[in-house]
């Protein structure tokens, strides 16, 4: 990358981890915290902590698509200036509907989607992978230190603190945002970044990324659906005040990043992806219901943490199944209804894990969550073994019309290239390819601007 690049995707990835930040910092504290506002109750407190998945999975989309019209700048800073209203709205707040509604404004902020596009916008084609891999570790990092930071900042500012916070994080966003990432006038539709209207029916009718969309809701709902009960519980079953808290997450999510790792690693490089979303739903499924029966604080803490050696390894696993599964040119539009599902579990979760602590206490939410997985881990046993396929996308702006057509029937007769397609009014090649069989050499013969 140059430093022009560098800079942008820095700003980039700086303004996805403030807002995940504002957005995530009051999850570990509000089941607390929210309970002494006017009207009150555990169901609308997990509809408080839930809501903003909503508004975002409703949003996300479409603004990604509003901003090929009206640029990407203009709804970034709208999204942010949103998520800002939001977060006042919320630190104000003195009833817990009045919560709801901020909270909902600042999932108005759907910017996930255009963020992407300005992505790609910004940096070169075969820069782009490493671009989404620091951005997807900032989205990454917002989530952990979300976890440590909230009960320590509660704890010095209270919650109208946090959400205070949130909104100089949006508005740090937005100044990074104008002045730290150029201004791009000729915004390019780039298919690996930017939904398309045209593919989302092939994507939705598709039955394996249907099993890993499901599959992210259901974990995204069970981390909502937890974090309205986990809090309360360490509090009054272990004597843990909430200023502690910090402390506990800090030791679980640092042993859970190494406990993933294995995984990954067995997933990703040995070829093992189907036994190890199998073992991490069962994984998942126990601990969950173990959750409920741990009579120490540190029996607690390590149902937690094979819990969140599952959820960690969901979460890197799943984003590059779908980049594999994709249609090929279409992996932006498979990432957006993956986020969109991701974002619909965050408010599932919420509302039932709410609705079940008021209805059944704590064991109800451990037992559903737990059961869940359970249940879905057979439903991945009946899955096929997906296939270990990359993507690959090459420019092909210096060629002419015949030149093309001639590439496109090549392509397909190279060993390892298993499909493409190259879209004109882009002037990029699309392709799936197996990097075990592929002919390195009679592609680059073929492409020499292609990045293997």
């Amino acid at each position: 990358m140059d430093l022009l690049e560098r800079r942008s995707v820095l700003a980039l990835a700086l303004i996805y981890l403030f807002r995940m930040l504002g957005l995530f910092l009051i999850m570990p504290v509000i089941s607390v915290a929210a309970d002494g506002l006017t009207g009150a109750d555990a169901a609308l407190i997990g509809t408080a902590i839930g809501i903003y998945g909503l508004t975002q999975a409703s949003l996300q989309i479409p603004m990604g698509m509003w901003s090929d019209k009206i640029g990407r700048k203009r709804v970034i800073v709208i999204g942010l200036l949103l998520f800002a209203v939001g977060s006042l709205i919320c630190a104000n707040a003195e009833s817990i509907m009045v919560l709801i509604v901020g909270r909902a404004v600042q999932g108005a902020g759907a910017i996930a989607s255009t963020l992407m596009a300005l992505l790609s916008d910004v940096t070169r084609e075969q820069n782009r992978t490493k671009a989404m891999a620091i951005v997807g570790i900032s989205i990454g990092a917002s989530f952990m230190l979300s976890l440590v930071l909230g009960p320590w900042i509660f704890a010095l500012v209270g919650l109208s603190g946090l959400f205070y916070l949130s909104f100089a994080l949006s508005l740090l966003g937005i100044v990074l945002i104008l002045f730290a990432v150029p201004n791009i006038v000729q915004h390019t539709f780039k298919r690996d970044t930017t939904p398309s209207l045209l593919a989302l029916g092939l994507v939705l009718k598709d039955s394996k990324l249907r099993f890993l969309n499901v599959s992210v809701l259901l974990l995204h709902a069970s981390l909502t659906a937890l974090f309205v009960t986990v809090p309360n519980l360490l509090i009054e079953r272990y004597d843990l005040p909430l200023a502690q808290h910090s402390w506990l997450y800090l030791a679980i999510m640092g042993f859970a990043f190494a406990g993933m790792l294995p995984l990954v690693i067995i997933a990703e490089a040995k070829g093992k992806m189907k036994g190890v979303l199998i073992a991490i739903m069962l994984l998942l499924g126990i601990s969950a219901i173990g959750l409920q029966w741990a009579p120490y604080l540190w029996a607690f803490g390590v149902l937690l943490w094979v819990y969140f050696v599952g959820f960690n390894s969901l979460e890197a696993v799943l984003p590059s199944l779908v980049s594999k599964l994709a249609p090929v040119g279409y992996r932006g539009t498979a990432m957006g209804v993956f986020s969109t599902h991701q974002f619909m579990g965050s408010f599932f979760g919420g509302i039932s894990g709410g609705w079940l602590l008021q209805h059944h206490s704590h064991g109800g939410v451990f037992w559903v969550v737990g059961i869940v997985f359970l249940a879905w881990s057979l439903v991945c046993l009946a899955q096929p073994a997906p296939r270990q396929l990359s993507s690959l996308a090459f420019s092909v702006s210096s060629m002419t019309h015949d030149e093309v057509s001639k590439m496109a029937d090549e392509l397909l007769t190279i060993q390892g290239v298993e499909d493409m397609q190259i879209f004109k009014d882009e002037q990029t090649a699309y392709l799936k390819v197996d990097k075990k069989l592929l002919d390195k050499d009679a592609l680059l013969r073929l492409a020499p601007q292609a990045r293997i």
